[in-house]
C-alpha cells in the first residue's frame, strides 16, 4: 500500500469536504433580526449611510424607519466617515466622495453581507407618509467607488423601477406602472439575481425582468428618496451558489 498516496487522498477529501462546507456556509440565508435592536437609535444591524435611519415600534414590534421628514437635502448620516471606514476600509476616501453625490437618496447598508452576488434579496415594507415620494427600494451591488443598483416601490405612484447610480449620476434603466402598493398597508419586495439575470417581484408577483451588461457583486442594503417615511422589517440576503 501507498502510504503517501493514501495520507494525500485523505488530505484532499478532507479539503474538498472544508470547501464543500465552506460553500455550504456561504449559501446560508440572513434573516436581518430588528428585535434586539434598541427603539429610538440608529440600527446596529445596519450602516445608515444617508439621510434619517432609527428604530422604531408599530404595535409592539420593533421595525426600521427612514424619516425623511427630519432629513435635509444633500446632508449625510452622522459619523458618516466612521461608517465609511468600517465597511471599505482603506477605500473609505472614495466612497465619501460619492456619498455626497448621492445624498438625495437615503440609503443603508446591511452589516453582515459583504460581497452578495446571486441569489434573492427581500424585504417588507409599509409606505407612511411622504408628499414628494415614499420609495422603499433593495440597494444591491454596491461598490467601494459608491456606484450602485437599487430596485424600489413607490406607494405614490404605484410603479417598479430599477435606477442605477454611475460616478455621480442617476439614471432609470427599467420602469414598470401600474403595480398597485396601497400606503399604510405592508408589502413585499424582492429582487432575484442570477448572473446578469434580474426579476423584480412586487407582493409575489414578477413584475419586472432586465439583463444587466455585467453581473452583480458587492454590498446591499435598504434605499429610500427625500421626504419619504417608510417602515421596513423582515430584510433577508438568500444567496445561492
Amino acid at each position: 500500500m501507498n502510504t503517501k498516496r493514501s495520507i494525500g487522498a485523505i488530505t484532499a477529501a478532507g479539503v474538498s469536504l472544508a470547501a464543500m462546507l465552506v460553500g455550504a456556509a456561504a449559501a446560508e440565508p440572513l434573516k436581518i433580526d430588528l428585535s434586539k435592536e434598541s427603539v429610538g437609535a440608529e440600527p446596529t444591524s445596519f450602516v445608515p449611510v444617508v439621510g434619517v435611519w432609527r428604530m422604531e415600534s408599530e404595535s409592539g414590534k420593533n421595525v426600521l424607519a427612514v424619516d425623511g421628514r427630519q432629513w435635509k437635502e444633500g446632508q449625510s448620516s452622522a459619523g458618516i466617515a466612521e461608517k465609511a471606514k468600517a465597511l471599505y476600509g482603506e477605500r473609505y476616501a472614495e466612497f465619501l466622495d460619492r456619498v455626497q453625490a448621492f445624498a438625495y437618496f437615503p440609503y443603508a447598508v446591511a452589516k453582515d453581507v459583504t460581497d452578495f452576488r446571486n441569489g434573492e434579496l427581500s424585504v417588507r415594507f409599509e409606505g407612511i407618509s411622504g408628499r414628494i415620494d415614499q420609495g422603499a427600494g433593495i440597494l444591491f451591488n454596491l461598490k467601494p467607488n459608491g456606484d450602485y443598483l437599487t430596485i424600489r416601490a413607490n406607494p405614490l405612484e404605484n410603479n417598479l423601477v430599477l435606477w442605477k447610480f454611475e460616478q455621480g449620476k442617476r439614471s432609470s434603466v427599467k420602469w414598470i406602472r401600474n403595480t398597485p402598493t396601497a400606503t399604510r398597508q405592508w408589502h413585499d419586495l424582492k429582487v432575484r439575481i442570477a448572473g446578469t439575470k434580474l426579476e423584480g417581484y412586487l407582493n409575489g408577483k414578477l413584475y419586472l425582468e432586465h439583463t444587466l451588461p455585467a453581473a452583480v457583486s458587492g454590498r446591499v442594503g435598504l434605499w429610500s428618496k427625500a421626504d419619504s417615511y417608510v417602515y421596513f422589517d423582515g430584510y433577508t440576503a438568500n444567496p445561492s451558489n
